[in-house]
């Protein structure tokens, strides 16, 4: 985890320009490098490291002696770098995970190398001997990138987009400022002077397709067949596979625990592999919640039953409430569901950075979107449409969950992992057929439960509890933490504000006050750029006016139960 910003073809000087790559310095709080490229008055990358493999030779942008006329700036983990060595038999000049971009791209191109890596990424890559910049992002968005490109051809690109919107340009108008779409990556021509332009936008991968890297990974060809002894087993092996390759770092490993099943699977097969490894420290859970929250019960259980060393963060309604403002302007997003579910997840961030020595951190994001986990899903129409309705989320979670994760632990220099969005794990899920993946007898993630059933990694109150709404768990059953805000708020915005808000905010407006408060705080640091969200995430089917679980008809059933 770290940050990655560039120009090519910037007008202002760049000393005053590099002043915006500062703000995304708590991506990488190890070491930071400005550098010039050669031959081009206007154009620099900016890097700031989170030192997690080769401590020595990570600093950025790499360049190796080979190949003296490539760049690379990029921001995430390769897992199947030494698969690939051994295939194609590079050689490499460091320690670094990345440096396999720059061989498979002398190899066979960007199409190869963007279809090669097994991972998460965002990248900057710079061709001096062919004038090309090629940017790239991993399938589900897991690594953040966003770029300006002018009609002039000046272009910026940053992980966060703070670091681009102050950017100083030749124009009446602050240029346009835009995620760039995971999955894809886009080849550009270098000018002499610096400037570029845009010549092809490419999908390169779709969450359904196996990826073309499968048939070099440690999991070679699976038993075919779709008895369902078969299909839990691949699942189990798969999910085994996903966390594993995850493991590498010379950094101290860590687990988000909530008690849910996600969070707890994964930290149960973490430590299992751990000790496998011969890793010789104890992993550290950590939860959050308020005092009595059903999150904080259910971790505390799964973490004696697995044996890790836990870690308790007790917050209240009003640090909750305090961390709102710093909240939204990590994010640069206003969407509700979003700023409820980040408090939990920036305070227990926080603590970790301050208090312990874990820095990579493994969560759970990912399982709902791909195993159909949301408690609506018990209403869709038929399991065609749940099937498409979870391919959407995946498509989506750049926008949310996978926002929220990674905003919200970059802000304290922590690297998320997380191994349900592997894409081998995710690929054959999704080619499974739709009445296999939907709720059964009233339980969501059905089938995901029945595959880990007998295998003792969790006791089994946990692995078939209910489901429940991060943001909602955190607090106890009887006030939710969406009440606790909505209170607050309530005497906050005034009725005429709300009643104005389409005025004001013709995009998205807001429909209620907590909407409305958080976008006063988002337009604050981030004016009129409200279309870096298309929609609010909202649940499907049914008629709900609030994004909260605890809010549908079969979440109160379930909990009288």
């Amino acid at each position: 985890m770290c940050g990655i910003w560039a120009l090519f073809g910037s007008d202002e000087c760049l000393s005053v320009q590099c002043l915006s790559a500062m703000k995304i310095a708590h991506r990488g709080p190890d070491a930071f490098r400005f550098e010039n490229v050669n031959g081009f008055t206007n154009c620099c990358f900016g890097f700031h490291r989170l030192a997690i493999v080769d401590q020595l030779y990570g600093m950025q942008p790499i360049r190796v002696k080979k190949f003296p006329y490539l760049w690379l700036c990029y921001n995430g983990e390769i897992y199947n770098f030494r698969q690939l060595q051994k295939q194609f038999g590079f050689e490499y000049q460091t320690l670094v995970d990345g440096e396999v971009i720059l061989h498979l791209y002398n190899r066979g191109g960007i199409e190869q190398t963007a279809c090669m890596l097994d991972g998460v990424f965002a990248f900057i890559l710079l061709d001096t001997a062919n004038r090309k910049v090629f940017l790239g992002r991993d399938t589900y968005g897991v690594r953040p990138l966003f770029k300006v490109l002018t009609e002039d051809g000046f272009l910026g690109v940053c992980s966060e987009a703070k670091g681009l919107i102050n950017l100083k340009h030749s124009m009446s108008t602050s240029p346009k400022v835009e995620p760039f779409l995971p999955g894809h990556y886009e080849v550009l021509d270098l000018k002499p002077s610096g400037k570029v332009a845009s010549v092809e936008l490419v999908k390169f991968h779709s969450c359904k397709d196996e990826p073309l890297h499968a048939a070099y990974d440690t999991v070679e060809n699976l038993p075919a067949g779709l008895d369902l002894e078969t299909v839990k087993s691949n699942i189990r092996l798969l999910f085994e596979n996903a966390v594993k390759k995850r493991l590498m770092s010379h950094r101290r490993i860590g687990c988000l625990l909530s008690g849910g099943l996600d969070s707890s699977l994964v930290a149960a097969m973490l430590l299992k592999l751990m000790k496998e490894s011969s890793i010789n420290y104890p992993l550290q859970t950590f939860a959050i919640g308020m005092e009595d929250s059903p999150d904080l019960l259910a971790a505390r259980k799964v973490a004696a039953y697995i044996g890790s060393e836990h870690h308790e963060v007790i917050f209240n309604s009003e640090e909750g409430i305090q961390a709102l403002e710093e909240v939204i302007f990590s994010l640069e997003t206003y969407d509700i569901t979003t700023v409820r579910a980040s408090v939990g997840m920036y305070l227990v961030s926080k603590h970790i950075r301050k208090k312990t020595d874990s820095v990579v951190i493994f969560s759970g994001e990912g399982s709902d979107e791909l195993t159909q986990g949301y408690i609506y899903f018990h209403k869709a129409p038929s399991p065609e449409e749940a099937m498409e309705e979870s391919e959407r989320l995946l498509r989506e979670l750049y926008m949310f969950d996978v926002l929220r994760a990674d905003r919200t632990t970059a802000a304290h220099g922590l690297e998320l992992r997380v191994p349900f969005l592997d894409h081998r794990f995710t690929s054959y899920y999704l080619s499974l057929p739709a009445e296999l993946r939907i709720p059964k007898d009233g339980i969501e993630k059905h089938l995901l439960r029945e595959s880990f059933q007998d295998s003792n990694l969790l006791p089994k109150e946990i692995l078939w509890r209910p489901k429940e709404a991060f943001s909602d768990g955190i607090t106890s059953l009887k006030k939710s933490w969406f009440s606790i805000l909505q209170e607050h708020i309530d005497l906050q915005v005034d009725d005429l504000l709300l009643e104005k808000a389409a005025e004001k905010f013709p995009f998205n407006p807001p429909k209620t006050k907590e909407g409305y408060y958080y976008r006063q705080i988002f337009e604050k640091h981030y004016p009129g750029r409200a279309d870096w969200l298309s929609h609010y995430w909202m649940p499907r089917w049914i008629e709900a006016t609030d994004p909260s679980a605890r809010t549908l008809k079969h979440y109160k059933s379930a909990t009288k139960e």
